[in-house]
Parts: structure tokens; C-alpha cells; sequence
């Protein structure tokens, strides 16, 4: 008995066949698992290759696989992490994140989450070796994959740095930081540029305020007593006492730090009594600084004694406030520096115009005329203090008034540096002195175009397309030979016994007219012939009789006592006087250019010169194609464009033959006769 199958059971089971060849579902536990092992992996060489391979074999759709890769590389970095690997293993796997990105395996916020996990777990001294890598890769950073995607979180990234440290311990750190933000973000970044001006108003110089702590009294009365035990020339030349040093009192340091708090916030000076205040003790500060100058000769020892410690330069970030260090800072000529560019900085913030400064902070003239003083002896103060003082001033006072550029741009809204290019550049039209006809077509009545006049408007206005008007048969005011010349002729006539006085052809106008209108109708009246003429009039006269000749014979001829010309003029008005349809056979066509040029090809260098062609026009034609055809036929359309009415079949025949190219001017002269 034979197995019937019915076709519907084949079916069936390729349907089957195709349902078990579908791709396999993606797993997590074990696409994890495998990414896993082969970042581990990965790690010591640095290599992408193998992971690259990893994340292609796994069984998914690349959304599926990405997350789970990011997730992976946060896993192994926390056991680094946790076992206190070294920093070199940390980077390797942000290095790793940095490549999976380029090769498009994990998304691109996979490394700045990396650099947040290792700066947020690690110590100070290991985050400054993970941010020298982060300073390395700034180019990375700013290239068009990362920037987008994590600038804000390496912002809030470093932001989380800051405040971790110290700004009077870790100030070189910090300032690694603010000058990775530069360079990371545009000048135009909104975040960084303290738009509404706001101060600093943490940064509070502490100091004794305390005049019964204070030590500066006792301090005289005790160097006053030792003095007095010390017998005159018993004291070395090094330890003599200066004969410039400074008497300070409490009331000197408590004025002098005080205006500290002026610097902190200069909206103070804006309120009449604290500007009272900063008066009184900017007057003594500054006086101070005036009587006792300092003079090169310290400044010069002191560099000298810093050379012999072989000390390095330590960075304050902020000023030392005890009591015993005042009379040197006073001596110390980089203080004053430092507390002279402080006075500079409020006075251009005070005189300054701030967008977001309040309309009651408002100068008077008192104030502003001292400001005005001041800023002069500041200046005068910095150019005595050693050591190249007019230089310095100039310096600071060339960075200020940078600073001036800077508030203006602010002011402004922070307009972008760049300039967008123009989608497509158009040469710039220079203006027209008068408004062009469209400017005020359609202005009138029954869209007429107002001319200013009735009568100029009436006219406009006959035709309404001016071009069309300008091609009616109507403007063709040329006459033909026999109509402007009929009156010549009359007068040609012996008996009309015309006077040769009173002939119109001895009148210049009427002379210029006739030349421009032979020159319009055949250049061959101005070829030379054997026969010489003397003046216009006299040419005129002879041309006007041939034209005669050739005219039909009226009832009476025209007798003339002149001999008969040469058969030359006579042929000369015979080929002018030919039908259109025999000139035209005779002009050189497209149809006959086109078939020369290929019979022509690579002989066309050896026509050019029998058709009188330039040098630099051959150069033109050979730079203008390679092919031999089209180079051809450029040369005969040159020619053709150049001799205009003189570009006829025979001519160029001539020129062929002169070129020893005989076989070409009859085949010339055979397409000639077969197009006509």
C-alpha cells in the first residue's frame, strides 16, 4: 500500500525548518558572562580586537548588547577598584570604554561614567594621576562623538573635584582643573562666563580684630630697650636697622586688611558710609606706600638670598595676616604689587558699564574725580616699586583695558567668535543709483508703470513689453540703397545740371550716413581697388553711379561723360546684389564645420597658421581638451567667430590648399555643393 503525502505536509515542515533556523534570543546572563571575560582579558594588552570579536559572536540586536557591555565595564572597574589594584588597570579599562565607543560596541557616555566611579572612590594623590590622564585626552574629549554626550558630566565631574579639595592646599590641582574647563569648553559656554558678575563673597580674609591680643605695641617697646643696650658702631652693616623701615600700629593693620572686604565686595562702595570708610583707609594705605618706597638695592638682595637657599617659589592662595609678617609684607615690593592691582581692579569694575549691575549703583562726581586721582598715584606707585615698575604698569594697565573688550562682549549677549559661511557665495551687486523699472511696475492705475510725466507715462506705457516693442518691424528704420540714394542719383544725372556744390553727397552728414549704411549692407564696398579716390564725396559720387548701373534701366538712362569702371567694381556690386540663398552657400555652416573637424583631427596644428591664428589662442585650444576632433573643431569655430561675414567656403578652401591639405578642400567643396 503506497504512503500518500499530501502537499500540504511539505509546507509544514519547511515552515518548521525555517522557524528552527531563526537567530537565537538573546541571553543576558550569558552575554554578560562572556563580555565578562574577554574585557578581563583585554585588559593587560590594551587590545579591542578580541572584545570587538566577543560582542559580535554573542546572540542580539547591538541595543540589547551595548548596555550590557557598559554594564560589564563598570563591573570589572569596581573589582579593580575594590582590590586596590593599581591606577594603570584603571585607565587600561576607561582606555578599553574610550575604543568601544570609536568601534561602536558601548555608548558614549561609557567612559566619563567610568571616570566618575574612580574619581568618586579613590583618594587625592591616586585622582590626580587619573586626571592627568583626563588632561592627555582633551583632544578626545572635544572631538564630535564625546563632546556632545559628556560634557556635562565631566563638568560634574570636576565640580565634584573642587570641592573635595583644598584651594590653600591643593592649589596647583585646582587650578589644573579650571584650565582643563578652558580648554575643554568654547569661550561661549554660559557656564563659565559669570554673566550677572557675581563676586566671590566666601573668600573672607580673616585677622585680628582684637586690639588688646594684638602684640604690634609691645613689639616696638621691646626693639626700643634692645636698641638702647647696643652702643653706637657696635652693630654689623648687615644687621643696621633701616632707615625706611615702617611704624605700624594696630590701627595701620586693622585699616590695612579691612579693605580687604572692599575687595571681597566692591557694591559696598556704592553705600555713602561704607564708602566713607574705604576712604579714610585707602587715603593712609596709600600714603604709607608714598612716604616709604622701596628701593632696588633690597629687592636685588632679597633675590640674591633666594638664589643661595635654592628654595622653590610657595604659592599662597591666600594672604598671611599675623601680625609679625606685616612689616615685611609691607617691604616686599610683589605685595604692594599685588594690593595696588586690587585698586585698579574696583575702579574699573566701579567706573565700568555692567549689564547686570543695579541702576542705584550709581558713581557722584566726588567719587569719581578721586577715582580718577587715585588711579594716577596707583600708577605712579607701581612704576617706583622695583623691580621694572614702568613695565609692569604698562603691562596691567594694557591687561585692564583687555579686560574692558571682555565686558563689552558680555554686555552683548556673548555673541559667537565664529561666523557661519554663507550657503553660497554671490558676488555682491553694487547699488543703483535710480530704482530699476520693477521697482514700481504696477504702482498706477490699471498696472501702468509711472514715469513721473503724463506724457513719458503715455509713451511707456504704448507697448506694455519693451522688448517685444523694440523687435516690431516697425523700428526697422534702415533704408535700402535705392531709396537713400535716389536723390544722389537724380543729381548725378548731367541734365539736371546740378552744381557739384549743391550735391547732397558733398554734406558730411549725409556722407557719414551713407558710409554706416554700405558698411551695413556688404563690407566689400570698402576693399581696395585699383582706382583712387581723393575725398568722400568724390567715393560717394562713384558709388552712387554703380549702384545705378545695377539698378534696373529706367525709361531714360543716365548719362554721366565718365568712362565705365573696371570689371572689378562691377563684379563688386554683382556679388553684393546676390540673391540670400547663393550667399548663404557661400558662409561656412555648423554642418560643414563638424565634418572638416573629423576629417581634420590631428592636421588642425598644421591649419592654424594659414588661418592666421594666434600663438596663445593655440596654447588655449590645447588646454581646453585632449581630443584631437574637438580641438579641430574649436580652431574652425575660432576662425568662424573671428572673420564673420568673410568665413565663407572659399576662403577657407584657400587656406587649405595654402596648408597643403588639397584632399580636404575638395571633399570641402564636395559637401558643399551636396548640402546645398
Amino acid at each position: 500500500m503506497a504512503l500518500i503525502v499530501s502537499p500540504t505536509s511539505s509546507g509544514c515542515a519547511a515552515d518548521s525548518e525555517k522557524y528552527n533556523m531563526s537567530p537565537p534570543l538573546f541571553s543576558l546572563p550569558e552575554a554578560r558572562s562572556k563580555l565578562t571575560s574577554a574585557t578581563r582579558e583585554a585588559v593587560p594588552s590594551k587590545n579591542i580586537k578580541q572584545l570587538c570579536h566577543v560582542f559580535s559572536q554573542v546572540p542580539g540586536s547591538e541595543n540589547e548588547k551595548k548596555p550590557t557591555l557598559d554594564q560589564v565595564f563598570r563591573v570589572v572597574l569596581e573589582e579593580e577598584i575594590i582590590n586596590q589594584a593599581s591606577c594603570d588597570n584603571c585607565l587600561a579599562i576607561i582606555s578599553l570604554a574610550i575604543s568601544g565607543v570609536t568601534e561602536g560596541i558601548c555608548t558614549a557616555t561609557t567612559p566619563f561614567v567610568l571616570l566618575g566611579d574612580v574619581l568618586d572612590c579613590l583618594p587625592l594623590d591616586h585622582c590626580d594621576t587619573i586626571f592627568t590622564f583626563v588632561e592627555k585626552n582633551v583632544g578626545t574629549w572635544k572631538s564630535n562623538t564625546f563632546y556632545s554626550a559628556g560634557k556635562n558630566y565631566l563638568l560634574r565631574m570636576c565640580n565634584d573635584l573642587l570641592r573635595r579639595l583644598s584651594k590653600s592646599q591643593n592649589t596647583v590641582f585646582c587650578g589644573r582643573i579650571q584650565l582643563f574647563l578652558a580648554r575643554l569648553f568654547p569661550l561661549s559656554e554660559k557656564s563659565g562666563l559669570n554673566l550677572q558678575s557675581q563676586f566671590n563673597l566666601e573668600n573672607v580674609t580673616v585677622f585680628n580684630v582684637n586690639e588688646q591680643e594684638s602684640t604690634l605695641g609691645q613689639k616696638q617697646v621691646e626693639d626700643r630697650e634692645d636698641g638702647m643696650e647696643i652702643e653706637e658702631g657696635e652693630m654689623g652693616d648687615e644687621e643696621a636697622p633701616n632707615s625706611s623701615s615702617i611704624p605700624i600700629d594696630y590701627n595701620l593693620y586693622r585699616k590695612f586688611w579691612s579693605l580687604q572686604d572692599f575687595f571681597r565686595n566692591p557694591v559696598q562702595c556704592y553705600d555713602k558710609t561704607s564708602w566713607k570708610t574705604f576712604l579714610k583707609f585707602s587715603e593712609e594705605v596709600l600714603q604709607v606706600f608714598k612716604s616709604y618706597k622701596l628701593d632696588d638695592t633690597q629687592a636685588l638682595r632679597k633675590k640674591i638670598e633666594e638664589l643661595k637657599s635654592g628654595g622653590e617659589h610657595v604659592y599662597f592662595a591666600k594672604f598671611l595676616t599675623s601680625e609679625k609678617l606685616m612689616d615685611l609684607q609691607l617691604s616686599d615690593s610683589n605685595f604692594r604689587r599685588h594690593i595696588l592691582v586690587q585698586y585698579l581692579i574696583l575702579f574699573q569694575y566701579l567706573k565700568g558699564q555692567v549689564k547686570f549691575k543695579s541702576s542705584n549703583y550709581v558713581l557722584m562726581d566726588e567719587q569719581s574725580a578721586w577715582i580718577e586721582e587715585t588711579t594716577k598715584l596707583v600708577h605712579q606707585l607701581l612704576c617706583e616699586t622695583p623691580s621694572a615698575g614702568d613695565k609692569f604698569s604698562k603691562m596691567v594697565e594694557h591687561i585692564l583695558n583687555t579686560e574692558e573688550n571682555w565686558n563689552s562682549w558680555k554686555n552683548e549677549g556673548c555673541p559667537s567668535f565664529v561666523k557661519e559661511r554663507p550657503p553660497e557665495s554671490k558676488p555682491v551687486k553694487m547699488p543703483r543709483k535710480r530704482p530699476a523699472p520693477e521697482d514700481f511696475i504696477g504702482k498706477g492705475s490699471n498696472k501702468k508703470i509711472l514715469m513721473g510725466n503724463e506724457e513719458l507715462t503715455r509713451l511707456w506705457n504704448l507697448c506694455p513689453d519693451n522688448i517685444e516693442a523694440c523687435k516690431s518691424e516697425t523700428r526697422e528704420f534702415m533704408p535700402s540703397l535705392e531709396q537713400f540714394f535716389e536723390e544722389a542719383m537724380e543729381q548725378a544725372d548731367p541734365e539736371n545740371m546740378v552744381e557739384n556744390e549743391y550735391k547732397v553727397v558733398n554734406n558730411s552728414n549725409y556722407g557719414w550716413r551713407a558710409l554706416r549704411l554700405l558698411a551695413r549692407r556688404s563690407p566689400h564696398f570698402f576693399q581696395p581697388t585699383n582706382q583712387q579716390f581723393k575725398s568722400l564725396p568724390e567715393y560717394l559720387e562713384n558709388m552712387v553711379i554703380k549702384i545705378a548701373k545695377e539698378l534696373p534701366p529706367p525709361s531714360e538712362e543716365i548719362k554721366t561723360g565718365e568712362d565705365e569702371d573696371d570689371e572689378d567694381n562691377e563684379s563688386l556690386l554683382k556679388e553684393n546684389n546676390e540673391s540670400p540663398e547663393v550667399q548663404q552657400r557661400k558662409m561656412v555652416t555648423g554642418e560643414l564645420i563638424e565634418s572638416l573637424a573629423n576629417k581634420l583631427q590631428e592636421q588642425w596644428k598644421t591649419l592654424a597658421p594659414h588661418l592666421e591664428m594666434k600663438y596663445s589662442d593655440i596654447l588655449g585650444i590645447e588646454s581646453d581638451s585632449e581630443d584631437v576632433k574637438m580641438r579641430a573643431k574649436l580652431l574652425l569655430v575660432a576662425w568662424q567667430d573671428r572673420e564673420g561675414p568673410h568665413a565663407t567656403v572659399e576662403n577657407l578652401m584657400a587656406a587649405l590648399n595654402q596648408a597643403q591639405l588639397s584632399d580636404l578642400a575638395e571633399s570641402l567643396c564636395n559637401d558643399n555643393e551636396n548640402g546645398t
